[in-house]
């Protein structure tokens, strides 16, 4: 089959599709035949050299795809050959095949194409681990999210409006604000604009890190809860535990690609249980900003590494 290889740390002109050895689905897992994979910001870490895969996933970048199943090894359940699937994976979505625990796979959401279900799975499970099942974010209650318009954003804004959340984001221009309110947000800011450290959340999902812990601290609602899934804004922090401790307020940071099959696998059913309804009821609908051939995935990287995509970027096959 064919793929995309990272030669050497660097930029996105680093990224070949090249030849290489066809996957085989071992016990517990299923060979999808991929129509479509998405870009992520760990896919640019890892072209970098910054964020290599867990031990024993593939060295293919890619964390989500869907397609068809092609084959199935043994002990696996709920899939056959035929159906068509999403999934979540550790590695090896920019390729043709790739090889999948079964817990990972998900059912396409009803009205949903399997291109654009490709930019589903990292997003959803990412937003429904962290916002729902850690942070427990509760009817009536306020998120704040940062970067309401990359993939995660216009996910998170949807899915907590969905459950009946108040929903403030952050953006980096007007248009991207715009867009913000559009998904359903009640209050957007431009963080180069405004201040949101006066706002009061409950939840606030960041991608940014050392860069926004103390604002996003002066932020949290008494008994409020932090969220951080990413350190654009770098990795080291200052803490003011005494104001954390007068709020009543806790910190958590988890990422999702180097979790035990076990925990991916319930994300994946809390998903499909809770979510995916959602999705085929038209309350929540993926946002993609562009499509580019898988065998194109330098250009890419290069859209996302500009900041001026609104939602998923997907490599299509």
């Amino acid at each position: 089959m064919r793929a995309i290889v990272i030669r050497e740390p660097g930029g996105p002109e680093v990224l070949d599709w090249q030849e290489v050895p066809d996957p085989e689905p071992s016990r517990g897992e299923v060979l999808i035949d991929v129509a479509a994979s998405a870009v992520n910001r760990a896919d640019v870490l890892q072209r970098q050299g910054f964020y290599p895969p867990p031990k024993g996933a593939s060295e293919i970048p890619g964390l989500e795809c869907a397609g068809t199943v092609v084959a199935v090894g043994a002990d696996v359940e709920g899939f056959r050959p035929g159906d068509q699937v999403c999934a979540l994976l550790a590695g090896g979505g920019y390729a043709e095949r790739v090889a999948v625990p079964w817990q990972q796979v998900m059912p396409l959401p009803e009205g949903v194409s399997a291109v654009e279900a490709a930019g589903l799975p990292e997003v959803v499970c990412t937003v429904w681990s962290n916002v729902f099942m850690t942070a427990r974010l509760r009817r009536g209650e306020t998120l704040l999210v940062h970067g309401g318009t990359s993939g995660i954003g216009t996910m998170a804004v949807q899915l907590a409006k969905a459950f009946g959340s108040r929903v403030i984001a952050t953006a980096g221009s007007a248009e991207k604000v715009r867009r913000c309110l559009e998904l359903g947000a009640d209050e957007a800011l431009n963080y180069h604009e405004e201040d949101f450290s006066s706002k009061k959340a409950d939840v606030i999902l960041d991608i940014i890190g050392a860069a926004y812990l103390k604002k996003n601290v002066d932020a949290l609602a008494v008994g409020g809860r932090l969220v951080v899934i990413g350190m654009q804004g770098g990795r080291v922090g200052e803490l003011d535990l005494g104001k954390l401790l007068a709020k009543r307020a806790s910190v958590s940071a988890a990422g999702l690609r180097a979790r035990p099959v076990d925990e991916k696998g319930a994300i994946c059913a809390g998903v499909v249980r809770d979510v995916w309804p959602l999705i085929g009821a038209g309350a929540i609908r993926p946002v993609v900003h562009a499509k580019v051939p898988m065998r194109d995935a330098a250009e890419a990287h290069r859209l996302l590494d500009s900041g001026e995509h609104i939602g998923k970027i997907l490599l299509v096959r």
